[in-house]
């Protein structure tokens, strides 16, 4: 049921009631350590900061930082004023966050002085450098501003790719966030005595609802690392007594060949990682032979689950203590979850349907887009866009995805977004970008072009225009030149048969 008279606020200050003196975040960057009353202080003294330059309630505060403490901090202060936070994606190019800071309507922009250098010569907001929280801070009261928040209030306004290739603004709220917090803690038996592991960025909700949240509703401790590193990993899971942390099958797969490389014996001995529970992992289905490796190898269970950022996180979990289905996300958590037709009627169990979901944890809707929310909860279910299917006890499975999307490495990456770039090139006829298998990051983006008669554009000359414009990740890694691409009966580009020529290695095939 909604936890309907709760809000973020209400659930730190009873976090810091019953535990007071504990230690809640530790920044593992430079060994900082807040105990629980001390991160509130700090967190009114930043909401304090952020009133003083004109937020209030219902604003949106960008933020734009590196995983720290300060990250943390500026979340929870946004959440005091009945703010909405707005992380941004710091992969992206300048181009696409002034896009983000303007779609979002942004009042004030936090952000770390590494990334000044996105805002120059682009429109933003006023903003504020905030790389450290206790000197920017300095002679503000720790008074707490008042501001009535309800469970239904906005949190959160995070972009999620979507059908329209541009990035679509995600409203959750202050009952989201919780929700999915105890729905996570219940289902993984969490308690005070956990201390999880934020390596995931903080500008996705994994981090946010997985490892922080969660913590705070454990009671437990959260340590924040700046980013993914295989060679330090164990270090860190020594060092701090770390119990879970928050993956994608890509660092699964680089602690393993990080392993294999290592002659240090200490890298070789899972007894000295007793203190850790599982891996919870997510984004995009775990190989079956990483999975079994990484268990073996490290003493450490692997715990899968399927979500969306609309779902604020975790929507299943696949229990591997309770017998576990190899290639299935899992069991709902605390959502309902149903697999229907294209009619909205149930499927039998074993059929193929669209997944759709509805409970407390799923978002209200997306910011000033009344038809996309609209079509996204057609039926009063929310449609996620994903094909699957349930078998006899329950379990779901992901077969394959509705739309286009490509993850890679746990990034959402819509291809219309590059596609629509690469038709501006001006040696582009046409163009289409697909996902592609791949051994590290789960998908790969690779593009099949048409040059327009007379030109002569190589591989690099593509790949370069989209770095120049799109963030890395989103860029293509191969080109394929084509005399033309498949076309449906009402042009629609092909996407499957694409994938198929190039498996077939026939890529340059006239079509």
């Amino acid at each position: 049921m909604p936890e309907r008279n709760e809000n973020i606020r209400n659930l730190l200050q009873t976090r810091v009631l019953e535990h007071g003196d504990k230690v809640f975040l530790i920044s593992e960057a430079d060994e900082r350590e807040f105990s629980y009353r001390a991160f509130l202080a700090l967190v009114d003294r930043t909401a304090n900061l952020l009133r003083s330059h004109g937020v209030a309630k219902g604003d949106v505060v960008s933020l734009l930082m590196p995983n720290s403490a300060e990250y943390i901090v500026a979340y929870f202060a946004c959440w005091t004023l009945g703010a909405l936070a707005g992380p941004i994606n710091s992969l992206l190019k300048p181009e696409e966050i002034e896009w983000t800071l303007e779609n979002s309507e942004s009042k004030l922009l936090l952000v770390g002085s590494d990334f000044l250098a996105k805002l120059e010569g682009r429109r933003s907001p006023k903003y504020i450098v905030f790389d450290d929280a206790e000197a920017a801070t300095e002679g503000f009261d720790e008074t707490p501003p008042l501001a009535e928040i309800s469970a239904d209030d906005d949190a959160v306004i995070i972009y999620t790719s979507g059908t329209t290739g541009k990035p679509k603004g995600c409203l959750l709220t202050h009952g989201n966030l919780v929700s999915n917090a105890r729905q996570i803690v219940e289902w993984l038996g969490f308690g005070p005595e956990d201390r999880l592991l934020s390596v995931m960025p903080l500008f996705h909700m994994n981090a946010v609802s997985v490892t922080t949240m969660s913590a705070l509703y454990a009671g437990g401790s959260t340590v924040v690392s700046p980013k993914f590193s295989a060679s330090r990993f164990w270090e860190i899971i020594r060092k701090y007594s770390i119990t879970s942390f928050g993956s994608v099958a890509t660092m699964l797969s680089m602690l393993l060949a990080s392993r294999e490389k290592s002659e240090r014996p200490e890298d070789a001995s899972a007894e000295e990682q007793s203190t850790l529970r599982f891996a919870m992992c997510g984004s995009a289905p775990v190989p079956a032979e990483v999975l079994n490796r990484f268990e073996e190898t490290f003493g450490c269970l692997v715990v899968e689950g399927y979500g969306l950022s609309e779902s604020t996180c975790r929507s299943t979990f696949n229990p591997p203590n309770k017998g576990r289905r190899p290639g299935s996300c899992g069991l709902p958590i605390g959502n309902e979850m149903r697999v229907v037709d294209e009619s909205n009627n149930d499927v039998d169990n074993g059929e193929l349907g669209e997944i759709v979901l509805r409970g407390p944890n799923i978002f209200r809707g997306y910011f000033k887009n009344p038809e996309a929310t609209a079509k996204a909860f057609e039926g009063g279910w929310f449609h996620t866009g994903d094909i699957g299917y349930r078998d006899d006890d329950g379990f779901y499975f992901i077969a394959d995805r509705k739309s286009d999307m490509i993850i890679r490495g746990g990034e959402n990456i819509y291809p219309r977004e590059i596609d629509e770039l690469l038709f501006t090139h001006p040696s582009v006829a046409s163009a289409a970008a697909i996902g592609v298998p791949d051994d590290l990051y789960g998908e790969e983006v690779e593009a099949f072009i048409v040059l327009r008669e007379g030109q002569n554009a190589t591989e690099a000359d593509l790949i370069e225009f989209c770095r120049e414009h799109l963030a890395d990740y989103k860029c293509p890694k191969r080109i394929h030149f084509l005399t033309e691409i498949p076309k449906g009966p009402t042009g629609k580009l092909l996407k499957r048969e694409l994938a198929k020529l190039r498996s077939d290695g026939r890529e340059s095939a006239k079509l």
